[in-house]
């Protein structure tokens, strides 16, 4: 699959700054937008001198001059018992300047915090701790939209934690060893689909307990290793088509009303043609896209799987369209583990780099749709 080179002929060109942090970078996310001049980026971080993982609040502004330089100023930070191992932001629906934080890590405890985005602070409000509910590294996590549950998988189990309650937490599945789960996402306020292990995604509805209501067993590689789902997206307006990246440099879209009938992205498949692959490599992240770069906007069918933007292992920040050529945005030395679309200012997205650094790309304006 031939590459092309952003942006195409004549548009502005995508800015892209480098900020040196001095710190690994776990995860990052925008925070919500208080005003078009106050703008917040969250870091889950690891000082590796010390061994301290930290949660952090930056301010982003962007300089008066010439090349539109941004910088970040450190506001706020607090100790965490371990690395950070997903970061989630929530709404909150009391207060707009204070929205919820869920983070979970690799010791197994969940941490709720509050930012406070007029004084640049963040406060602990509850944990459920290691020693408590979980029995290893929580690795995916996500908030309902109403921030009232957080769902959390970890080691082949599923459980709910009711934020109302401070940390009430029920199981809602245990595989007993033989599933494993990386990574969840709500798709409403009582279905939400996981994957894993396997290339596997389950797609649950607490009306219907017991297990997973539908399930989709994918083969990337045709059997020569064992592949993995590290994170899965889905659009709101299309809650029933999932989309996801793993092992392989394999991004897909599975629609549950056409249960065994993957969209591939990129990657290889077994049985499903040559393999068009973006990237070779594990793919951390995917997100929809809903800065358009396609010229051809004005009619998108309701079939169309929407544009998507990933990361990379091999250093690869791109975005996917269904029909189009990928367009690669970011071509790095290192591996990029995490990135974030701003949800207010979708031309913004934000990056960290395994070299200790955080890449903000500045995409032109009049090409927001």
């Amino acid at each position: 699959m031939a590459l092309t080179t952003f942006p195409p002929p004549n548009p502005s060109p995508v800015q892209i700054h480098r900020l040196p942090q001095y710190t690994y970078i776990d995860a990052l996310r925008w925070l919500p937008q208080l005003s078009a001049f106050t703008r917040h980026i969250l870091l889950a971080t690891f000082d590796s001198d010390t061994s301290t993982p930290s949660i952090q609040i930056l301010t982003f502004t962007t300089t008066q001059n010439p090349k539109n330089t941004p910088s970040l100023t450190h506001q706020s930070s607090l100790s965490t018992p371990s690395r950070i191992t997903s970061l989630k932001i929530a709404p909150s629906p009391l207060n707009p300047s204070k929205p919820l934080i869920a983070a979970s890590t690799f010791s197994g405890s969940l941490l709720f915090y509050s930012a406070d985005l007029v004084n640049g602070s963040l406060n602990l409000e509850f944990s459920v701790p290691e020693k408590g509910f979980h029995l290893g590294a929580v690795l995916g996590i996500d908030v309902s939209d109403n921030g009232s549950e957080c769902v959390t998988v970890e080691n082949g189990r599923v459980n709910l934690v009711n934020l109302a309650e401070k940390g009430s937490v029920r199981r809602v599945f245990d595989s007993n060893g033989l599933v494993s789960y990386s990574t969840v996402k709500w798709a409403s306020p009582v279905e939400f689909v996981t994957g894993g292990l396997g290339f596997g995604l389950h797609w649950w509805d607490q009306r219907k307990p017991g297990g997973p209501v539908v399930q989709f067993k994918g083969n990337w590689t045709q059997g020569t290793t064992s592949g993995i789902v590290h994170s899965v997206d889905i659009q709101r307006s299309r809650k029933h088509t999932c989309l996801a990246g793993g092992s392989s440099g394999t991004v897909f879209a599975w629609d549950i009303r056409w249960q065994q009938q993957p969209i591939i992205l990129s990657g290889a498949w077994a049985g499903g043609g040559p393999a068009n692959s973006l990237s070779e490599s594990e793919v951390w992240e995917v997100q929809y896209d809903n800065y358009r770069h396609s010229s051809n906007t004005g009619n998108v069918s309701s079939s169309k799987i929407l544009p998507a933007m990933i990361c990379s292992e091999d250093g690869i920040l791109a975005v996917i369209e269904q029909g189009e050529e990928p367009v690669e945005l970011l071509a790095e030395p290192c591996a990029i583990n995490s990135f974030d679309i701003d949800k207010e200012n979708p031309s913004d997205v934000i990056c960290s780099l395994e070299w200790e650094s955080i890449a903000i790309l500045m995409r032109p304006q009049d090409k927001r749709q």
